[in-house]
C-alpha cells in the first residue's frame, strides 16, 4: 500500500474549514490522510501526554512518523540537556510508548544534517543508534551527498540493508554537497519512506539573511512533475510492502494540495479515515 500525508498538521490551511482551533486540527487532518510526520519531536522530546492525546484523536489505522530529537542526530548546538547520550535516547524511547501501545508508530525518522558525511566515525555512530533503538522501526535520511557518491553508494545501501535501516528516499533540489539524489532503492522489505521537499534550487542553500526555512521549502510540484513522481513511486512500491510518502513543500501551503493530487493520480481511496468535520459557522 502507498500511504500519503504531509509533515505536521498545523500549517495546511487548505484542509481546514471555518474557524478551527490549533488543538483540533489533527482530528480534521486525519479525515484527509492516513499518516503524518511529528516534526515537533525534533525540537524537543515530547511529553507522553502529547502522544496520548494525538493517538486518541486519530482513527485506529492512522500512523505517525516521529522525527528523532535533534540531539540524537547532531543538530543540537552546544551540550545536550541530558546526563548522557544514553539517557537522551532512553527519554526519547519512553516518549514513543503511547504510539507503540496503540500500534500507531510507523517509524522514527533520523534526519542527519548536511555536515554528517560518509566517514568511519559516523558509520559507527549509526551502528550505535540502531542498537539504542532496537525493536523500533527506524528510517534514515542523509543530507550529505557523499553517502551516494560513486565511491560509497553501494556500500551505503548494503550497510542500511545489513543494519535494518528504512531508507528515506528524497526528492529535493540538486544544489551541491548538502543535497542528495533521488535513489529509489528499498533497504527493508516491509517499509520504505519517501520525502518530497520540492525543487527550489535557489532557496535550498541557507541564505545570508531572512527566514531561510520558509524559502527552502517554497515550491509547488506541477502536473508533469507529479506524473514523473507517480511513476517512480509505483516502481518503488514493487520493492516494499508499505510505502510511506510525505510532502514537505509547505512554505507556501502547497504540500497538502500536492498530496491530494498524488492520491488522485494513484487512484487511491483510503478506508478508515476520520469523519470530516461539518462547517456549521
Amino acid at each position: 500500500m502507498i500511504k500519503i500525508g504531509v509533515t505536521g498538521w498545523g500549517d495546511h490551511d487548505s484542509l481546514y474549514t471555518g474557524r478551527i482551533a490549533q488543538r483540533d486540527k489533527l482530528k480534521e487532518y486525519a479525515s484527509h490522510f492516513p499518516i503524518v510526520e511529528v516534526d515537533a519531536a525534533f525540537y524537543a522530546i515530547q511529553p507522553k501526554r502529547n502522544a496520548e492525546k494525538w493517538v486518541s484523536e486519530t482513527p485506529k489505522a492512522f500512523e505517525f512518523i516521529v522525527k528523532a530529537y535533534q540531539g540524537m542526530t547532531g543538530h543540537q548546538r552546544g551540550e545536550i540537556p541530558f546526563e548522557s547520550r544514553e539517557a537522551m535516547f532512553a527519554a526519547f524511547r519512553d516518549s514513543l510508548t503511547p504510539y507503540q501501545e496503540a500500534n500507531k508508530l510507523a517509524m522514527v525518522l533520523f534526519q542527519f544534517p548536511p555536515w554528517f558525511d560518509c566517514r568511519k566515525e559516523n558509520v559507527e555512530y549509526l551502528r550505535w543508534c540502531k542498537c539504542q533503538m532496537e525493536g523500533i522501526p527506524t528510517a534514515i535520511e542523509f543530507r550529505n551527498q557523499s553517502w551516494y557518491s560513486p565511491r560509497f553508494k553501494e556500500g551505503t545501501i548494503s550497510f542500511l540493508k545489513e543494519q535494518g535501516w528504512i531508507h528515506s528516499v528524497c526528492d529535493e533540489p540538486q544544489a551541491g554537497e548538502g543535497s542528495i539524489p533521488f535513489v529509489p532503492i528499498a533497504t527493508t522489505k516491509d517499509k520504505t519512506l519517501v520525502r518530497l521537499h520540492g525543487r527550489n534550487v535557489h532557496g535550498w542553500q541557507k541564505p545570508a539573511e531572512g527566514n531561510w526555512r520558509e524559502v527552502r521549502f517554497l515550491y509547488r510540484y506541477n502536473k508533469a512533475e507529479l506524473d514523473e513522481l507517480k511513476d517512480k513511486l509505483c516502481m518503488l512500491k514493487k520493492q516494499t510492502k508499505e510505502l510511506y510518502v510525505l510532502f514537505n513543500n509547505n512554505s507556501g501551503g502547497d504540500a497538502a494540495d500536492n498530496a491530494k493530487e498524488m492520491i488522485d493520480l494513484l487512484q487511491i481511496q483510503y478506508k478508515g479515515l476520520a469523519p470530516k468535520q461539518l462547517d456549521l459557522f
